[in-house]
């Protein structure tokens, strides 16, 4: 047997002869290994992560992602190499991403270029540690899934204070793993649907051992089979993942008050794919208050709800739209909640507010909230400076300020909403601080009519519905060309309108009350214990190699 070397790959000679080595590039330093096989892994590799990526909405079917991480961990298993597993975690982190940010490209090409290319290299560096860890084949059934799901955290938060498209969460939001966002958001979702789909081969491979084994008469429960590395670490992986739906299904939900607000959701309709440099504001506004105007008194009725943006002003309060606005309110009797950016000038420069107000029946604008996460390169530039060195593309995105405040609105009744707008719902920390603060639901504001197609829409509606899980709040999201809908906390889609078409839902949503695990530890726990996990692996591959432990796979 050739021993590995930390710049060679070792694979199997399909001749029979046993392993040989190949150098970086697949040329045999003892043989020659043919091309296909040396293109076979790599297209796996990239192939594993289009599975994870069709698992995706608006594709979205969730056992495409544990089979494309078992493939994946199937590629990652013909080699000891450390390159040549950063090469493969690379390929499969751009199957995922250049096809699950798809949508991206219509904000900005070059930006989803960049933004893909990094993310694949979060995942690349994920698997060069995984290889650290489980080097020779002891424990990496858990050392993979812990520092891949530490890298799909480190996008919630890095760069640009987090980029968060085409999460693994968001795969799982139809399947039966996804209630364990109650217990830890979706960072305990991804690991738990990483350690899943790392643990298949592995517990195949036992399965099928363990049958031959025992078919040659070594009983099942014979010393040499108890001790093998690989079996012990898939029973604790399998342990970790039974444990953790247990805790779930004990976790939590929250509780219905006995308390309703009747909201009316208003979709104004129109084109997508445009911008709004493409459409004046006012026909934006037009578009909506028409659909209001289609909505009858009701004494029952307690809200109604427009999207993000369906307003551009200097000034809100003394505009004509906070009039038009008003005498529907009034007409009404009820409150309407509405987008709406206004132009402000900081140190000379031009720039502009994201907000949601609530408007009152008499006028009096009740409360406000000022959106807090800004998407990058659609609200800001990141390095703006910089890049207008080399693009003047940049002169078309504006510079919007962002919020300093919870994320709450309070109506006139005393009634709290936790308030995510657009963007902002991706992030579970957003929901998670305005029901913290007491509100008994949660409402999602939004625009996506600068994108055509449903990925972008499709993906909201599927964060939306993990903020209801993790919560245990129903949402309401309004969006000016879709998708608007109501989502109940078990993450049911109810009343959800059609894309372009202008329409109002209505719906009498039950107010919640009482904190899941999540809503009052967060994230914070649970990226501690992955770090600690990390580590505890990393110790104990180093005393196994300095023990001399003769390597499994």
């Amino acid at each position: 047997m050739i021993p590995p070397d930390a710049n060679d790959d070792v694979e199997n000679d399909p001749g029979g002869n046993g392993p040989v080595r190949v150098d970086a590039a697949g040329t045999g330093a003892g043989a020659t290994i043919p091309l296909r096989r040396r293109v076979a892994r790599p297209a796996l590799a990239l192939g594993s992560g289009a599975l994870v990526a069709l698992s995706l909405p608006p594709w979205g079917f969730w056992p495409l992602a544990l089979l494309g991480i078992a493939l994946f961990d199937l590629t990652l298993r013909d080699t000891t190499s450390r390159p040549a597993r950063a090469r493969r975690g690379w390929l499969f982190g751009a199957g995922w991403m250049f096809l699950g940010m798809g949508w991206m490209v219509q904000l900005t090409g070059p930006g989803y270029i960049v933004a893909a290319a990094i993310f694949a290299g979060f995942h690349a560096f994920a698997a060069a540690i995984g290889t650290t860890l489980g080097r020779n084949g002891r424990w990496s059934v858990l050392a993979r899934p812990v520092a891949h799901t530490l890298v799909e955290a480190l996008r919630f938060s890095f760069p640009f204070g987090g980029v968060p498209l085409a999460t693994l969460g968001m795969s799982q939001v139809g399947g039966p793993l996804v209630g364990v966002v109650r217990v830890g958001g979706v960072t305990l979702l991804t690991w738990l649907t990483f350690q899943l789909g790392f643990a298949i081969v592995p517990g195949v491979r036992g399965a099928l051992r363990h049958m031959r084994e025992t078919a040659d008469g070594l009983p099942a429960d014979d010393p040499v089979y108890r001790s093998t590395s690989e079996r012990r670490a898939v029973t604790t992986a399998l342990c970790l993942a039974v444990g953790t739906l247990a805790a779930a299904g004990f976790a939590p939900r929250g509780s219905d008050t006995g308390e309703t607000l009747r909201i009316a959701v208003v979709q104004g309709g129109g084109e997508q794919g445009t911008r709004a440099l493409d459409v004046p504001s006012i026909v934006v506004t037009e578009r909506h208050l028409e659909a209001t105007r289609t909505i009858a008194a009701d004494p029952d009725l307690d809200l109604v709800l427009w999207p993000e943006n369906t307003i551009d002003v200097e000034n809100f309060e003394v505009s004509q739209e906070a009039a038009m606005i008003v005498a529907q309110a009034d007409r009404l009797g009820v409150p309407i909640a509405v987008g709406l950016t206004e132009d402000v000038r900081v140190d000379g420069e031009r720039r502009y507010t994201n907000a949601h107000v609530v408007v009152a029946p008499d006028g009096e604008i009740f409360s406000r909230y000022d959106k807090v996460r800004r998407v990058p390169f659609g609200e800001y530039v990141p390095l703006r400076s910089v890049i207008e060195r080399f693009s003047s593309a940049v002169d078309q995105v504006g510079s919007a300020i962002a919020g300093t405040t919870p994320a709450v609105l309070d109506l006139p009744d005393g009634q709290r909403l936790a308030t995510v707008i657009s963007w902002e719902v991706f992030f579970g920390g957003r929901a998670r601080e305005g029901v913290a603060l007491g509100a008994g639901m949660v409402i999602n504001p939004t625009n996506g009519a600068s994108y055509t197609g449903t990925i972008v829409q499709t993906q909201q509606v599927a964060s939306s519905r993990l903020r209801a899980i993790e919560t245990g709040r129903w949402v309401a999201q309004a969006s000016p060309t879709g998708f608007s809908a109501f989502v109940s906390p078990d993450g049911d889609v109810i009343d959800r309108t059609r894309q372009r078409e202008q329409a109002v839902i209505t719906s009498d949503v039950p107010l919640r009350d009482g904190s899941t695990w999540y809503v009052s530890v967060g994230d914070r726990p649970f990226i501690v214990a992955l770090v600690l996990a990390m580590i505890g692996l990393l110790a104990a591959d180093v005393r196994s190699r300095r023990s001399g432990s003769p390597a499994r796979r």
